[in-house]
């Protein structure tokens, strides 16, 4: 039995749908490319924007077009939302929502080839981690969200806020070092509330992680501001494997605006976060952190003025790496699509223009700012035209020429 999988959206949606390619190979499937004819395809698919729903549905569709008798399954956040939309596209068998995500590989084992499981309760998160790449590894450590942010789907889509225990967690992290794998990012919807289903913290789970051998470097894949406390920072800064980087959504540089959305926190408390790392984690000669900043163009009711005062919000009193610019897209069900004073896509793809160009001037400053220091480089796998490349422990890429003696090992240079 063949099947192909893909996966549209984030790195939790990637982790996933690793961790499924694992356990339908070890069942007995062959695993085959996304192009080619297959008995079963699966798509792990995104919902955060309309755009990404209709990519999801046109994947469904080149399946079911490759081999019109294959059984087509679907799950991931699109799945959750619009259950019966996706069964009535032709060719589709099962759909799987965000609580169900365990049952997939025993339920196709036993489709495919008529092993029955005999115990069929299942936990509403699935643990998961990728291995697709040599040097790094996705690890869901968090599922869900219950913020309830006016623009976001994520609690409809993904559920409310829930995680593995710390123990399960250090399992699979010592599963990911069995591999060689060096570097781990640890990933969730909303990591930094990791403890919410099981009574534990986040910070009891970082330093947990911290004692696996074998992985040398572990970074957080994105943290709520709020949620980043005094206490996490210092310890990361103490001398620990994880690195100077953090990725921290913002969403908007205005304290109207995030109340307005709903958000937790507001610029001060944010911009307090970012001078705490820099503080504990910045000295002269040593790396600068690299801070990958979320931030959304367009939510409704944003006045020119309001953006132009989160521009500078982030250009002059945050300064980060990078930003990650996303457009306001209404969503069925959120009280932001249903707001007055909704921003025309024309001026919010203005708006996007404008902070990615901000964002690549931001990037060319800090990668200025390094030049001269050391850091140290974890080389990886791939080549390109003789050339390897690979990132620093603050996020900078680097190239060199190939070398296959130094495929997943760290050495330290001089940026």
């Amino acid at each position: 039995m063949k099947i192909a999988l893909t996966t549209l959206g984030c790195k939790l949606n990637y982790a996933e749908t690793s961790t499924y390619e694992r356990g339908l190979a070890k069942g007995g499937f062959e695993i085959v490319p996304w192009s080619s004819e297959a008995d079963y395809y699966l798509v792990n698919t995104c919902a955060v924007t309309t755009h990404a729903e209709q990519k999801s549905r046109g994947f469904i569709r080149r399946a079911h077009k490759t081999a019109p008798k294959a059984r087509i399954i679907v799950t991931g956040c699109y799945a959750e939302l619009k259950k019966e939309e996706i069964m009535a596209i032709e060719g589709v068998y099962a759909v799987y929502g965000a609580n169900e995500k365990a049952r997939i590989v025993p339920d196709l084992l036993e489709a495919a080839f008529g092993n029955p499981v005999p115990d069929k309760t299942w936990e509403p998160i699935l643990p998961a981690y990728s291995s697709g790449e040599r040097t790094r590894s996705f690890l869901k450590v968090q599922d869900g969200c219950d913020n309830f942010c006016a623009y976001c789907t994520v609690p409809f889509a993904r559920g409310r806020s829930r995680n593995l225990p710390i123990c399960e967690c250090r399992r699979s992290a010592e599963e990911i070092a069995a591999n060689g794998i060096r570097e781990v990012v640890l990933t969730g919807v909303n990591t930094g509330d990791f403890g919410r289903s099981t009574g534990e913290s986040f910070l009891d789970l970082l330093k947990t992680l911290n004692e696996v051998e074998g992985i040398d470097r572990y970074r957080i894949s994105s943290i709520e501001p709020n949620l980043l406390t005094d206490e996490i920072i210092d310890w990361i800064a103490s001398g620990t494997k994880f690195q100077p980087h953090f990725h921290i959504p913002l969403q908007v540089g205005t304290d109207m605006m995030l109340k307005k959305v709903g958000r937790r926190y507001d610029t001060a408390l944010f911009a307090s976060r970012i001078d705490r790392i820099r503080e504990k984690m910045e000295a002269p000669g040593k790396p600068k952190v690299f801070f990958g900043i979320d931030v959304i163009a367009g939510l409704p009711g944003e006045t020119d003025e309001l953006f132009e005062e989160s521009c500078r919000f982030l250009e002059e009193r945050i300064h980060p790496a990078f930003l990650h610019v996303f457009p306001f897209s209404p969503r069925p069900g959120t009280r932001a699509a249903k707001m007055p004073d909704q921003v025309r896509d024309s001026i919010k793809t203005e708006r996007v223009a404008r902070l990615e160009e901000l964002s690549g001037r931001l990037h060319a400053e800090f990668i200025e700012a390094n030049r001269g220091i050391r850091e140290t480089v974890l080389w990886e796998s791939s080549e390109k035209d003789g050339i390897m490349g690979g990132y620093t422990g603050n996020y900078i890429r680097v190239e060199r020429p190939y070398d296959p003696a130094l495929v997943n090992t760290l050495e330290e240079i001089t940026l």
